[in-house]
């Protein structure tokens, strides 16, 4: 083989060696033995980020691990009322299934057996610990948005997804049963409560590269985004 050749696939290597020892980033979704089944049996990829294995798709089961059935709330009413396990579909259409994944009020997000075995919702701190390690708030929702306007609107601004998190902007449902931000903003709960009737979550918004925390209604319909125990 050509000597320039060799050089240059040896420097190549050395230099995917070095972005994944820097980045501390790595897509696990190349083996079998890196999915994720959930009980419904969905399929979820991996990304190590830092010290973090997280899912790279949004949660999309009906069932906790046990096999007890989640409810599937559709009507507004019975969303705005509901104080106890629920989750939806974007628009309560299940084509928004996939890629987005489903909708789930807060009670079902605080459950310790919402995610497969071996994996959890996490918590506010641990959240934390995600955007530190990505710089910060005020840079890391550019680092977790995927690349272009597949899923987001225009501008995407900042949309690198320079782990693989790969977050699409799913939206949300209100505690008024209403379905918005579709397009625009990626919502995830935590599963770490701030009072009686709200609980902390994150968002990433189309518009800039900012990763915002907050706390909301725990009715409201966010996405969930599982890591690892």
């Amino acid at each position: 083989m050509n000597k320039r050749l060799n050089i240059g696939i040896e420097l190549s290597v050395i230099c995917i060696s070095f972005l994944i020892l820097a980045t501390g980033c790595k897509k696990d979704d190349n083996n079998d033995s890196t999915l994720v089944a959930d009980i419904d049996g969905n399929i979820y990829h991996t990304v190590t980020i830092g010290t973090q294995v997280w899912m790279v798709e949004n949660l999309m089961t009906t069932r906790f691990n046990d096999g007890t059935a989640i409810p599937l709330v559709t009507g507004i009413e019975s969303w705005e009322n509901n104080s106890s396990s629920g989750y939806t579909w974007y628009d309560n259409e299940i084509t928004n299934k996939t890629p987005y994944g489903a909708l789930y009020n807060w009670f079902t997000a605080k459950q310790s057996n919402l995610c497969p075995p071996g994996w959890h919702v996490p918590t506010d701190t641990e959240w934390t610990t995600l955007t530190d390690y990505l710089g910060g708030e005020i840079i890391a929702g550019g680092k977790l948005k995927e690349a272009g306007t597949t899923h987001w609107i225009d501008p995407n601004a900042d949309g690198t997804n320079e782990c693989g998190f790969t977050a699409l902007a799913g939206g949300s449902r209100h505690i008024d049963g209403t379905f918005s931000d579709k397009g625009e903003t990626a919502f995830w709960w935590t599963s770490t409560v701030y009072n009686t009737y709200y609980a902390w979550y994150r968002y990433v918004y189309y518009s800039n590269g900012n990763v915002s925390r907050n706390n909301w209604d725990a009715r409201n319909g966010f996405s969930v985004r599982c890591v690892k125990n």
